[in-house]
């Protein structure tokens, strides 16, 4: 992973969650409307693997050089690298008046990893 001054930003959603919003946005949501769904608590990529890693009790990945990535990083992930983006889902708690189970990438991670 790229050194976290030169990471993207991230934006997340437990599946339970993205669920919960699929739902309301069936039920409450405006026709035509379009709603960011995120847990609202944008960071960047690498802390965001590095945080996977220590709860999966795995070694955190390599660091990688920004001038390295083209060579040791896919056209894929270079792709997805570049959209970064931080989203805000003011409108989405709003108007489908959901409230999140896992509102933290804390939260998030210890569920996926407790089995809940």
């Amino acid at each position: 992973m790229v050194a976290a001054r030169f990471a993207p930003w991230t934006n997340r959603i437990h599946v339970d969650d993205l669920v919960q919003v699929l739902l309301a946005a069936m039920q409450r949501g405006g026709n035509g409307e379009v709603y960011n769904v995120t847990d609202g608590q944008p960071g960047n990529m690498a802390d965001y693997f590095n945080r996977v890693a220590d709860v999966a009790g795995l070694p955190r990945p390599p660091i990688i050089d920004p001038g390295a990535a083209d060579e040791q990083l896919s056209a894929g992930l270079r792709s997805y690298l570049a959209e970064s983006r931080r989203i805000d889902n003011r409108k989405m708690l709003r108007e489908l008046q959901v409230r999140l189970r896992y509102p933290t990438l804390e939260q998030g991670l210890q569920a996926c990893f407790s089995g809940q």
